[in-house]
């Protein structure tokens, strides 16, 4: 009996004789605290001087964090760097950044539960804005053509240095690293440059793929011109605790963190016409909007013109207005594709890049979500088909001509190889 995750519980599914395709991330065992991982791997950078060297002779120093969204272990890291910069630079003016991309700003109690009370009093906190104007600065074109503007505050900063963790992300290669930088202290000009639709449509934008993948290519050389010359970045198991911490320079680091995750997240695919998945469970499965992500694990592995079933709670519903009319509204899938490869680069709309995956999605394989009733009308809406066990989307998609089925509990864990 497999366990699937939907939103803080589980769903039975007996899986019978189909292959089960699992990450070995829960195999990720830490013999030290995260405190310790991280200090270990600052005392040892990565093709960089230590952080408390780049600091000596450095008026300013500004900290990229991650957002509310982003489970990154903060206060496994950042009272290591506070204290690193202190001792290169007593006198360094530190301030906090907090990479929101385009996401809102994170609430007071969002930013003390993340960084704790202490941080916070003695540490200035600035929230970026992709969409203020007047605070985001151009510091030159993106390799794409695209502008980038990034926030003032990075552009001026004597020092640039980020902290962030790693995962598979599902065009981006991996999380991590430059992202901090883009879409993370980006005006939303640049952001939406990158996520244009013909990077979305290269066969190197997928989960686990850097090189060749244009999205990651910009993202470099965006962080490369904000000079963006250090990071913290670390590996996180289920419970979300560190269990391997990579430091110093941005690109060397960050590509040591990614080898080392690709062994734990690589599995063998197993075509088959039927896949179940699931996209991890809360908070992760807490629309159809974020569920894309989950998707695109069963697209690696599933039959063209089979059936791909995500189980997921879908607590907020969709998640976005504009992403549920694109699929809602257009004649089919491709014609919603065509529409969306002649957007030019420099006109791409908030979220078309979501859409756009699922799009591609829905162009080859049935998609069956398994969600709540009260969710159906919104699933079938997006020309999806819904269902209310694994169980009876499974006899669906057996109905509809499906054999071989192949399970992949948690979609957002692995990379199919």
């Amino acid at each position: 009996m497999l366990n699937i995750p939907y939103g803080n519980t589980h769903l039975p599914f007996e899986e019978g004789n189909a292959a089960v395709l699992r990450s070995r991330i829960g195999e990720l065992r830490a013999d030290r605290s995260g405190s310790d991982l991280v200090r270990a791997a600052m005392a040892q950078p990565i093709g960089s001087p230590r952080l408390s060297e780049l600091a000596k002779g450095k008026r300013s120093c500004v900290i990229i964090i991650s957002d509310h969204t982003r489970p990154v272990p903060s206060r496994d890291i950042l009272p290591h760097m506070l204290r690193e910069l202190k001792e290169g630079n007593p006198k360094i003016e530190i301030t906090l950044l907090v990479a929101t991309g385009c996401h809102r700003a994170a609430s007071a109690a969002e930013l003390e539960a993340k960084l704790g009370r202490e941080i916070l009093d003695t540490v200035p906190v600035v929230m970026h804005d992709c969409r203020d104007k007047t605070r985001n600065i151009p510091i030159g074109r993106l390799p794409s053509g695209t502008e980038c503007v990034i926030d003032r505050l990075a552009a001026e900063a004597d020092l640039l240095v980020a902290e962030g963790f790693i995962e598979p992300h599902f065009f981006a290669g991996f999380s991590g690293g430059r992202k901090s930088v883009l879409p993370g202290i980006c005006d939303e000009v640049t952001v939406f440059g990158n996520h244009c639709s013909r990077f979305i449509d290269s066969p190197f934008a997928r989960t686990g793929i850097l090189d060749g993948n244009p999205l990651h290519e910009d993202m470099l050389a965006a962080a490369r011109m904000a000079k963006l010359v250090y990071i913290v970045n670390v590996v996180i198991d289920e419970e979300k605790n560190t269990v391997a911490a990579f430091a110093g320079d941005f690109e060397q680091a960050h590509r040591k963190g990614c080898d080392f995750l690709l062994n734990y997240c690589r599995v063998p695919a197993a075509p088959a016409d039927i896949v179940l998945t699931s996209n991890g469970g809360a908070p992760l499965d807490q629309n159809l909007y974020q569920c894309v992500k989950g998707m695109t694990a069963a697209e690696a592995t599933c039959k063209e013109g089979g059936t791909i079933i995500l189980c997921a709670e879908c607590a907020d519903g969709h998640g976005g207005e504009g992403f549920y009319r694109d699929l809602a509204e257009c004649e089919s899938p491709a014609a919603l594709y065509a529409k969306f490869l002649a957007v030019p680069q420099d006109q791409t709309p908030q979220d078309q890049w979501q859409s756009q995956v699922l799009a591609r999605i829905l162009m080859k394989y049935r998609v069956i979500v398994v969600t709540r009733p009260a969710m159906r009308k919104t699933v079938e809406d997006m020309k999806m088909l819904w269902a209310a066990t694994p169980e009876e989307a499974v006899a669906m998609a057996r109905s509809m001509g499906g054999k071989t089925l192949t399970v992949i509990p948690d979609g957002i864990s692995v990379i199919l190889a």
